[in-house]
């Protein structure tokens, strides 16, 4: 497999929306009459279930140039969700809905369907995914690697799913214990170089556990047709300006890591025994910013709150350097104000009770955040 080498820490998002039914809020299988609207766009796409819409940005020099293009993209689908008698909203779970998926009629889901059974029909959940460009596999590698011990922080800052099928789960990120239960899905094997990583594909390959790169869906992947490397540990976001603080976020944290490949930065993330950084990823799942994670081979701990501050203080230069100041510290404030999507699905669903209250929340925030956005 030969890999495409990018433009060094470019950039690329994909968004999974909820399709939602203008009446009762509940999830819709509306994704066959929308695409109708949009018959040859390389932007809006099917998932595998049938309730969501994906939009996915072009490739960007930097986060305002996808913000441009992914803000025109979302305003559109969801003019057209109101013409078709949808609503468009985002999370990284539903917060009531009780119905199975229906698989989208494409060969590739066909076979999805046929391969996972009744589970496939229950993983209905809601991401964000940003790509950043590498020059060459080796670096992709490298940065796979490199990002595998801030996943912790990741689902802390992006968790948007505390709520599943009525239900006040106690996770912040419910979404990551629904993918858990797949074959595919999780935290990626650390990969010594790009040699190590191919015999692996192969031998998947020949086995059959896989027929292409598409079917590995950890959450830090190498995409070598793109020339990228792709984070998918994120839950879907509310806003369209939170997924491109995240995606800002990732963007500087990976510069500074390209500019570190040889430093052993003891303060900061690191490798750590498996079961340790399993731990630690169900941890944050679980409690979010306030989850305590180990920090080093002797059961040390900090909490991700605190560990933040550490990251964000290290790699902040990093951020006016590649021109991401802007939603670096649009995150950094909504961080310290503790305004994170699931916080304030707590604090609506504390007020009233009520999980259609959290959908109406979700579809208002997203609203709103089109409507407000002036881009320069």
């Amino acid at each position: 497999m030969e890999f495409v080498p990018s433009k060094p820490l470019t950039v690329g998002v994909e968004l999974e929306l909820q399709l939602l039914s203008k009446e009762n809020l509940n999830l819709i299988n509306g994704i066959q009459p929308l695409l109708e609207c949009y018959p040859d766009s390389p932007y809006i796409k099917p998932e595998f279930i049938q309730n969501t819409v994906e939009v996915i940005s072009k490739v960007g020099e930097n986060t305002a140039e996808i913000h441009e293009h992914l803000l025109q993209l979302v305003k559109e689908v969801k003019q057209a969700c109101l013409m078709l008698g949808m609503e468009l909203g985002s999370a990284g779970t539903h917060p009531f809905d009780k119905e199975l998926a229906l698989f989208t009629p494409l060969p590739r889901y066909l076979k999805m369907e046929k391969d996972t059974g009744y589970l496939g029909h229950t993983q209905i959940t809601f991401s964000t995914q940003v790509h950043i460009g590498v020059q060459d596999a080796t670096e992709a590698i490298y940065l796979m690697r490199a990002l595998k011990p801030y996943l912790p922080l990741l689902i802390a800052l992006s968790a948007s799913s505390p709520f599943w099928r009525g239900y006040d789960t106690g996770f912040v990120s419910y979404r990551l214990r629904i993918l858990a239960a797949s074959r595919s899905y999780g935290i990626p094997p650390s990969f010594n170089d790009w040699q190590q990583f191919m015999d692996f594909y192969n031998a998947s390959q020949h086995a059959g556990m896989i027929q292409t790169i598409n079917d590995i869906h950890w959450d830090i992947r190498v995409r070598p047709h793109w020339g990228t490397v792709e984070v998918r540990v994120m839950d879907a976001q509310p806003t369209l300006t939170e997924s491109m603080q995240l995606a800002s976020f990732i963007r500087v944290l990976s510069a500074y890591l390209l500019a570190h490949q040889e430093a052993n930065i003891e303060n900061l993330p690191h490798a750590l025994p498996w079961w340790i950084e399993k731990d630690n990823y169900y941890m944050a799942s679980r409690l979010g910013l306030k989850a305590n994670c180990v920090v080093d081979k002797n059961g040390s701990f900090k909490s991700i709150y605190e560990i933040w501050q550490i990251v964000q203080t290290e790699i902040q230069p990093y951020a006016s350097e590649i021109r991401e100041s802007e939603y670096f510290e649009q995150l950094v404030k909504r961080v310290a104000e503790r305004n994170i999507s699931y916080q304030r699905q707590h604090t609506v669903y504390e007020e009233t009770r009520s999980c259609e209250k959290v959908v109406s929340l979700l579809i208002k925030e997203l609203a709103d955040d089109l409507a407000v956005i002036k881009l320069e």
